[in-house]
């Protein structure tokens, strides 16, 4: 069982940055490979980030690609996502979650476990 605890998000203007964490309790963090995915108000949750749990390689959703970084610290049990040039359309409920299998995904119906979420508003 792994437990998934976000933080770091808020209110910030167009252009901003914010760097959320999530920090992971339970074993064998660093065999997982972790994701973000968000929510806006009224559409489904879609894929942000992931990275792999065997050599860090990474993939974004085009919308982000360029200003966001995904990163772990498997010493700290902890995932980050870096945001940088945030614009409006990035408003969101952010959740991390993490995944058992052996490749990275970006369907959020492969990942196993999800924090509660996080809320980002970026004002114009």
């Amino acid at each position: 069982q792994v437990q998934l605890v976000e933080s770091g998000g808020g209110l910030v203007q167009a252009g901003g940055s914010l760097r959320l964490s999530c920090t992971a309790s339970g074993r064998s963090f660093s065999r997982y490979v972790m994701g973000w995915f968000r929510q806006a108000p009224g559409k489904e949750r879609e894929f942000v980030a992931t990275i792999s749990w065997s050599d860090d390689s990474t993939d974004y959703a085009d919308s982000v690609k360029g200003r966001f970084t995904i990163s772990r610290d498997n010493a700290k049990n902890t995932v980050y996502l870096q945001m940088n040039s945030l614009k409006p359309e990035d408003t969101a409920v952010y959740y991390c979650a993490a995944d058992s299998s052996m490749f990275k995904s970006t369907q959020a119906g492969r990942y196993d476990y999800w924090g509660q979420g996080t809320q980002v508003t970026v004002s114009s």
